[in-house]
């Protein structure tokens, strides 16, 4: 049976500045950033600063001998971040229901050897032991707005009566020596030479989601409701050829606004803005094209300040931050989330308390 209303049941993260939803929480709220430099170099031979999760914090693999046929340590490192985060996600549900699909968002950029998406989900299935249901699950790789995307895809299988619970979130790391050098000669990573970058990070989110009856029905308290995934296409993005006009967001929270989504004056912004000037002015356009659906003191947060760019982990962290502001009563709701990929894709969603 179909259901309009989808809620959030559970979240779990890793970042640089925390292993656990709670950790990573106490550390955006108390503005603290963990940015340190690696033993990888820039074109200049000075180290790049990037945020990392640290090594003591990651969980080793459990590699068969064909899983590890072709792997990068990108991917390897991916497996690593995933693990932990979708399994506290999955600590609400316990063994109340069988386990749910996965939507998965995988990073926009790409290494010397192609990321196989499903190859991958088959790989972190395992890792994860079947926490997740292979069968109905699926990845994408659209970028820092994937996460939404993904989301948004879970909550439409929950809406139209396909699945109960689902999972949606995004795992993510900069930390490869051929995409740092690619967006260091791009003049993208932030250094003391190039101030008009990002500290690249890593992490992974996730969230579970359920139907409100489902939810009831097993005995568990929704901790927010989420609205449906708007999305547009910003043609003039950072690799178009096209005038950037700062329109795709605008769009998506357009959509947002004139579906009634928001339910009241949006009260906070969750954005994945990182520091690059380029992401400044969407806001700005989008902003004043939807002025009146926004509190005159609304907050402003970009978690990006503390834990570096996720990536496509952004969008399921952020959320995972405005839930536990809802539920905790020190955000008032509606909140606005949204994330802008590198390629143009636009992506937001409100959140509210259940």
């Amino acid at each position: 049976m179909a259901s309009d209303r989808v809620v959030v049941v559970g979240t779990g993260m890793m970042t640089a500045v925390g292993l656990t939803t709670a950790e990573t929480v106490a550390s955006v709220r108390s503005a603290t950033m963990r940015f340190t430099e690696t033993p990888i170099h820039d074109h200049r031979f000075a180290p790049f600063t990037v945020a990392e999760v640290i090594e003591d914090g990651l969980p080793e693999l459990v590699m068969e001998s064909e899983d590890s046929t072709g792997l990068t340590s990108r991917e390897m490192r991916m497996l690593r971040l995933g693990v932990m985060p979708i399994k506290e996600c999955l600590e609400a549900l316990g063994q109340r229901a069988p386990a749910p699909g996965l939507m998965l968002a995988l990073p926009e950029t790409q290494t010397t050897s192609p990321l196989d998406g499903k190859r991958f989900l088959q790989r972190f299935a395992r890792q994860a032991s079947g926490s997740f249901n292979l069968g109905q699950s699926d990845a994408s790789q659209v970028g820092r707005a994937g996460g939404l995307v993904a989301i948004g895809a879970a909550a439409d299988r929950i809406r139209m009566g396909r699945a109960e619970f689902m999972i949606a979130g995004g795992i993510d790391t900069y930390r490869d020596l051929f995409v740092l050098g690619t967006l260091d000669m791009e003049k993208r990573v932030k250094s003391s030479v190039h101030l008009d970058g990002f500290v690249p990070g890593e992490g992974a989110g996730f969230v579970l989601l359920a139907s409100q009856e489902a939810a009831g029905r097993v005995g568990i308290t929704p901790v927010a409701t989420i609205s449906p995934v708007a999305q547009a296409m910003e043609t003039g993005n950072l690799y178009s050829k096209e005038p950037y006009r700062g329109e795709g967001l605008a769009m998506a929270v357009a959509k947002l606004v004139a579906s009634g989504a928001a339910g009241g004056p949006i009260t906070d912004v969750y954005s994945s803005m990182n520091g690059e000037s380029h992401w400044g002015k969407e806001w700005g356009v989008s902003f004043i094209r939807n002025q009146p659906a926004f509190l005159s003191d609304h907050g402003m947060h970009h978690p990006a300040d503390c834990l570096g760019d996720a990536g496509a982990a952004s969008g399921p962290i952020m959320l995972g931050l405005a839930v536990h502001g809802l539920q905790h009563h020190y955000r008032r709701g509606p909140c606005l989330v949204y994330c802008s990929s590198d390629r143009g894709q636009r992506a937001a969603l409100t959140a509210n308390a259940a």
